[in-house]
């Protein structure tokens, strides 16, 4: 998979793991901080390890690409530590990208999405693009302050 295509899928899984409230339910009950909460904090810890928020607010129209993947690579590097930190992130599916697998009946819609012609039912057959994601152990740090403080400004001094 090219660079960039993984870099977007990076950041459209980190926007799923936040606002999936059904994901945030499930953290939110294995810790004592609302997931709302829990979902500020890590965003916070994103910003903080790999400058998440600085990156996707940067305007990027007329960044060299050069410039952008070195950026890209600053922003993975922290981003992946965080999540390793914080999670056990497991493959939904067993079977490697690109395989050929067959969906049964009763198969668990929320956890393998259906793209390209779907039409009948189950048993489906069809190509696993992405094994897709799911979260073992789940370790947030405990959060103290306000929770909407995702950065603190920085000042530098003379």
């Amino acid at each position: 998979m090219p660079f960039f295509a993984r870099l977007w899928l990076a950041i459209v899984c980190f926007f799923r793991i936040v606002f999936d409230s059904a994901f945030a339910a499930r953290i939110g009950a294995a810790a004592s901080v609302p997931h709302d909460q829990q979902a500020l904090q890590l965003l916070s810890m994103l910003q903080r390890e790999g400058r998440l928020i600085d990156f996707c607010e940067e305007e990027i129209a007329g960044v060299a690409d050069a410039q952008l993947g070195a950026a890209a690579r600053t922003v993975h590097d922290g981003c992946r530590k965080t999540l390793r930190s914080a999670f056990d992130l497991l493959p939904v599916r067993a079977e490697a990208e690109g395989e050929q697998v067959t969906l049964p009946a009763g198969f668990d819609p929320r956890a393998v999405r259906l793209t390209g012609n779907v039409v009948g039912n189950p048993p489906f057959t069809g190509v696993l693009r992405h094994h897709g994601w799911k979260a073992g152990a789940v370790r947030m740090p405990n959060a103290s302050g306000d929770p909407t403080l995702l950065a603190p400004a920085e000042v530098e001094l003379p």
